[in-house]
């Protein structure tokens, strides 16, 4: 439970919330009072990273989900980060691009935007009218890069301006900047493809202009280099994300977000890579995710493999996680999957703290 210092902005203790899809935003796409009390439950974490924000109307491929990209949407977060901070915790925005992982449903029948014309494999995707099989999504033209970079940018500038402690940029689970970094679904040839190092490139320049917005150390990355979900592994993983690391170690960074579990799905091309591994070429803070119990947490907390965990689902159905940690309370049960993005309090704000037997 020991704090961590970031550059000017202290932590109380290594336990992050991991962002967390819910759905509650609406059709808007504006926070609203009840997500300010579902993130104000969970404020005891040393960092909360808000769930997934879409930064353009191109970016959008969930229902519900909230976005960053009007001046509406960063006043709306401000009620948010507000109730967060009023009970003593940090929060980061994650900025959000879902490229192929979208429907044409959310874009008025216009395909979604990808590196390559290459649709994910199997499984479908959540619509507003229901699931619906993945389609091949259109080929993003060179001229086109630069203003979804420049988008980043600006929802950078309107998450600062609602007031939150930093922001993510989600560069993993099959997203668009995931898509780009990956040999799988990058088969570009020109300078956005065709190497590790052109692979990288969209995610560098979006970390560079974000970082023109906030100071690196209020900015992480977060990476996925033993995931399939959304149709994801390249056989040359370990390069790529290593290249990867090595490149963003540059900055400063908060710290770089790795999921290095593989209970979120794993393509079984090769040895998980693990927060050792990235420690081999990373210098600065990692946090690790997926799977992780206390025992596991405070042991690479321990050997300094970690500086930060990340906790996803145990806070849904415990928004007094780092206490029930700090004082070996059981954890609840796990929320129902059905519940995870309903509309509404139930199986979102109506979870309760642990209270001790007397």
């Amino acid at each position: 439970m020991s704090p961590l210092q970031i550059g000017e902005l202290t932590l109380r203790n290594r336990i992050v919330m991991a962002p967390l899809t819910r759905a509650r935003a609406g059709e808007s796409r504006i926070a609203n009072d009840l997500m300010a009390e579902y993130y104000s439950q969970r404020a005891s974490a040393g960092l909360i990273i808000s769930e997934a924000t879409v930064i353009s109307e191109q970016g959008i491929g969930w229902p519900d989900t909230p976005g960053i990209y009007s001046d509406e949407m960063a006043d709306s977060w401000t009620r948010v980060v507000d109730a967060v901070h009023d009970r003593g915790g940090r929060i980061f925005l994650q900025l959000w691009h879902t490229g192929r992982a979208s429907h044409s449903e959310f874009h008025d029948g216009e395909l979604p935007v990808a590196p390559s014309a290459i649709a994910i494999e199997g499984g479908e995707v959540h619509t507003p009218t229901g699931k619906k099989p993945y389609e091949i999504p259109r080929a993003l033209e060179t001229d086109e890069i630069p203003g979804i970079v420049e988008d980043y940018r600006q929802a950078a500038r309107r998450a600062m301006s609602a007031g939150f402690d930093g922001v993510e940029i989600h560069s993993a689970n099959g997203y668009l900047l995931d898509e780009f970094l990956q040999a799988k679904s990058n088969h570009r040839t020109d300078r956005y493809g065709g190497s590790i190092e052109n692979r990288y490139r969209l995610l560098g320049e979006v970390v560079d202009v974000v970082t023109t917005v906030w100071p690196a150390d209020r900015v992480g990355v977060r990476l996925s280099p033993n995931g399939s979900y959304n149709g994801m592994g390249s056989s040359n993983y370990r390069e790529q994300f290593t290249h990867a690391a090595q490149k963003l170690d540059a900055y400063d960074l908060a710290y770089l977000h790795i999921m290095d579990g593989t209970g979120f799905g794993f393509h079984e091309l090769g040895p998980a890579m693990t927060l050792n591994d990235f420690r081999e070429v990373y210098s600065g803070r990692l946090m690790g995710n997926v799977g992780y119990d206390k025992e596991a947490a405070n042991a690479a907390l321990a050997s300094g493999a970690a500086d930060l965990i990340a906790f996803g689902r145990p806070y849904i159905s415990n928004p007094d996680l780092v206490e029930r940690f700090a004082n070996d309370w059981p954890l609840a049960e796990t929320a129902d999957m059905s519940l995870w993005y309903t509309p509404g309090a139930h199986g979102y704000t109506d979870f309760p703290t642990y209270t001790p037997a007397k």
